[in-house]
């Protein structure tokens, strides 16, 4: 199957189950975690930027639908997918100008750090735009950190069944 199409039906199996499934999980009353944001964490490198800049709205926008918010997590998506090149040149370095990182090859400390990284900033974004207000910057936090912990636990589950299965 081509990689593009292959990447677009996981998008679409990820969306799915976070709006049907993961939205409704409520972990201590407001934690669940975010799948989709694997789809945009491992996306192949070598495809078009724009084109992956250009998904990553439309996976936000439909989390947006689904859960009946108001762009916020088009935003978080998009912004986690503009920055996204500058991450993997802090974790991967040199393989990242060089586009050889293989997904399935790479040291589990570059993985965990990178993937906080991306989730972390998605997270305190999307809770920025939730809450709305500097004087709960505290339960932004909070909340920004309870849900990347448990969202980490699940990307790196499916990361650990999806990528390195196929090694």
């Amino acid at each position: 199957m081509n990689k593009i199409v292959y990447n677009i039906v996981l998008a679409l199996i990820l969306v799915l189950s976070q709006g049907l499934f993961f939205n409704n999980i409520n972990l201590l009353g407001s934690i669940n975690p975010f799948i989709y944001i694997f789809f945009i964490a491992y996306f192949p490198l070598k495809n078009n930027r724009s084109l992956f800049i250009f998904l990553a709205f439309l996976v936000g926008l439909m989390i947006d639908i689904f859960s009946d918010t108001h762009a916020i997590h088009a935003a978080a998506t998009l912004t986690i997918a503009f920055l996204r090149p500058y991450f993997m040149k802090l974790y991967f370095g040199i393989a990242f100008e060089h586009q050889v990182i293989k997904f399935n090859s790479i040291e589990l400390k570059q993985n965990l750090f990178y993937l906080l990284s991306i989730i972390l900033i998605h997270h305190l974004i999307l809770y920025s735009l939730e809450i709305f207000d500097v004087y709960k910057i505290l339960l932004v936090i909070k909340n920004a950190f309870s849900t990347t912990i448990f969202t980490f636990i699940t990307i790196y589950t499916l990361f650990e069944l999806i990528i390195k299965r196929t090694k």
